[in-house]
């Protein structure tokens, strides 16, 4: 795409000028008049202005957020179940929106459908926001003139995901905030309290409890080395995220993912589910299986299961079926399997992959909530008890002198 500078006229009368991106002036123009803009003029920017607008457009679409994209499209897909034309729809979405980068985008998408492209092809100008389950499906649901069926399904799976996304961070959250605030009591009780009332000791000849003379060397240590302690942290992360770049040493530690007794099922049960709702979505959509495996698979974090379903579909690219090929992988839930299963002799195999990808979502937030429930309480014994050691080891030697002004 180019960089194009524009003079237009607002619905006042008032000249606005501007640099806006587009394959030629004449969409360009489109877009203006998307904005509600008549153009005067629309030519090709110098170089240092299309350097400086490839920085801020083409150099990397601003990915939408997912309650961005959820918004967008439930509002596209009710649009147009409505009757509404496309090019309409997302005039209409582009100017109920106050994000300005939402809605440049919208107008970019719409000035290509106007040019002649279909949705799917003006969705495919943008990959690091749209996923390919959209451009597949939409393809399919615009070749079989059932846009707003996919639209609404693909509504559906976007809401769906994002939600099982904000469970699981609201999840996470409280523990996080206890052990953040935790690690922080812990780092004031022994750079500042514990400094503060063990100097009282230093004037005393009376021998100290081995506890506190363990808490001194703890609270000495972390104020003489606290460089130190910051930099092994910051050494951790980029070793953590060196070992992590190659995918041999990622595959690694994802199967020991899988193995782990409780964290292992959650693994698991949230990438079928996702891949279950994901191929449930494209086969529903017309989308042939085998595409609609590899697609799927790119849903899957987990390399382990992401290798298992290449590997599953040879098989079916070789005349198995689904279920059968998934089964001999080892990676999947057998009640997931079950259901798809039964979805292939029943004809439902999209609906069944729906329910399976339910089924283990429920899982998945019941296995969740469980091991907060238990996680939870252990983690603030585990952190009380460290702070009371700090405290009886304050305490100890003031107990004593207590025991001896009395003597």
């Amino acid at each position: 795409m180019a960089a194009f500078e524009y003079t237009a006229l607002d619905s006042r009368g008032k000249t606005v000028k501007g640099v806006l991106e587009g394959d030629s002036a004449r969409q360009v123009r489109q877009q203006l008049k998307a904005k509600v803009l008549t153009p005067l003029s629309v030519n090709e920017a110098k170089a240092h202005a299309s350097a400086l607008s490839g920085m801020r457009l083409s150099g990397g679409q601003k990915r939408l957020s997912a309650t961005d994209l959820t918004l967008v499209t439930r509002q596209l897909a009710t649009l147009v179940k409505s009757g509404q034309p496309i090019e309409k729809a997302l005039f209409s979405v582009s100017q109920q929106t106050e994000k300005d980068h939402v809605k440049s985008l919208l107008v970019a998408i719409r000035g290509k459908v106007l040019e002649g492209q279909s949705l799917a092809q003006a969705f495919s100008a943008y990959p690091n926001v749209f996923p390919e389950i959209y451009r597949s499906t939409i393809a399919s649901g615009e070749a079989s003139g059932h846009l707003d069926t996919v639209l609404m399904r693909l509504a559906d799976y976007a809401e769906r995901r994002h939600e099982m996304s904000k469970k699981l961070f609201e999840s996470l959250m409280y523990p996080i905030v206890v052990v953040v605030m935790s690690v922080l009591i812990l780092s004031l009780l022994l750079v500042w309290v514990v400094p503060q009332i063990t100097s009282v000791f230093a004037s005393s000849d009376a021998e100290l409890p081995l506890l506190t003379v363990m808490i001194i060397g703890l609270s000495d240590g972390v104020k003489g080395y606290w460089w130190l302690i910051i930099l092994l942290c910051v050494a951790a992360v980029f070793a953590w995220r060196w070992y992590m770049a190659n995918e041999g040493r990622r595959a690694v530690y994802h199967g020991f993912l899988l193995r782990l007794p409780m964290l292992g099922a959650l693994v698991r049960g949230r990438n079928a589910g996702a891949f279950a709702r994901t191929l449930g979505i494209l086969t529903g959509s017309s989308v042939p299986v085998l595409e609609a495996m590899r697609i799927a698979c790119d849903v899957v974090s987990n390399i382990p299961m992401r290798r298992a379903i290449e590997a599953a579909a040879v098989r079916v690219k070789e005349g198995s079926g689904v279920a059968e090929s998934l089964q001999k992988t080892g990676q999947f839930p057998g009640m997931m399997l079950h259901l798809i299963s039964s979805g292939e002799d029943s004809g439902a195999l999209d609906e069944m992959l729906i329910s399976a990808a339910e089924y283990q979502e429920m899982e998945v937030q019941s296995k969740t909530s469980a091991m907060m429930a238990v996680s939870q309480p252990l983690v603030i014994v585990f952190l009380g008890g460290i702070v009371m050691m700090i405290m009886m080891g304050i305490l100890l030697p003031i107990f004593d002198m207590t025991d001896l002004i009395s003597q």
